[in-house]
């Protein structure tokens, strides 16, 4: 995915200022804090709000619509409490566009990728918070998309549930452009191959973990995690923001 020169505003707020860059395959975390215009972006590359200046091209054959050319996980996925799983990621593929004749054999397959075949005939309204959205990851990838957008993915589970939800991030996203937004530093560490980091509609870091490890400098702690958050704080502080 391409993002080029993209600006919004509501009314005189200008919500985006000028933002630009690629996705290849893999993770990029999208940080900031709150007000940082990161859910104005996520909505602009969904086509949920229209770029006032810009363009977002959403594949390698320049397709700037279409829902084929992405995936996307909600926060709170609504899923249809008397479906079976298999059903609701079959009718996900459905909604995408997807060959009906293709879509059992499609719902297999994204099950099985994700460990999810034990549950593929229970009912939606019987899982747990993180089984349910290890089914909306597969709902949003039962159309082999180029580009996945996760929203908060682990948001509101427990420790265990937020590992099983990690596991299954890092088994779809490997050879695919991933945008993933969150506030939870310790999914960045693990699953996040590039960090971007919006502040006041504006960019204001791009790079790898390690690259914010080199921005932190030497660890005082011997704790990865607690320098990970302290440096981010840091770096969102001097930036012109404020951290969550």
């Amino acid at each position: 995915m391409r993002v080029a020169s993209l600006r919004y505003a509501y009314r005189r707020h200008v919500a985006l200022h000028d933002i630009s860059f690629d996705l290849g395959p893999g993770v990029t975390a999208l940080l900031g804090p709150n007000g940082s215009g990161k859910t104005t972006l996520l909505k602009c590359v969904l086509g949920l709000l229209p770029t006032e200046a810009g363009t977002i091209t959403r594949d390698e054959r320049g397709r700037t619509d279409g829902v084929e050319s992405f995936g996307y996980v909600p926060q709170s996925p609504e899923l249809p409490g008397f479906s079976t799983v298999h059903d609701a990621v079959a009718y996900a593929g459905w909604l995408y566009g997807m060959s009906p004749g293709k879509l059992d054999a499609a719902a297999h397959g994204i099950l099985e990728l994700l460990g999810l075949t034990d549950l593929a005939r229970r009912r939606i309204r019987t899982l747990s918070g993180g089984q349910r959205q290890r089914v909306a990851i597969a709902a949003g990838m039962i159309h082999d998309p180029p580009l996945l957008v996760l929203d908060e993915p682990s948001a509101g589970l427990d420790p265990g549930q937020r590992l099983r939800v990690r596991e299954a991030v890092a088994r779809v996203t490997q050879a695919r452009a991933t945008l993933l937004s969150t506030h939870l530093l310790e999914d960045v560490r693990h699953v996040a191959d590039r960090i971007l980091v919006l502040v006041n509609g504006k960019v204001g870091f791009d790079g790898t973990v390690d690259d914010l490890y080199r921005v932190i400098g030497p660890s005082h702690t011997g704790d990865l995690g607690a320098d990970f958050e302290a440096g981010y704080d840091a770096l969102i502080r001097t930036l012109g923001g404020d951290s969550e």
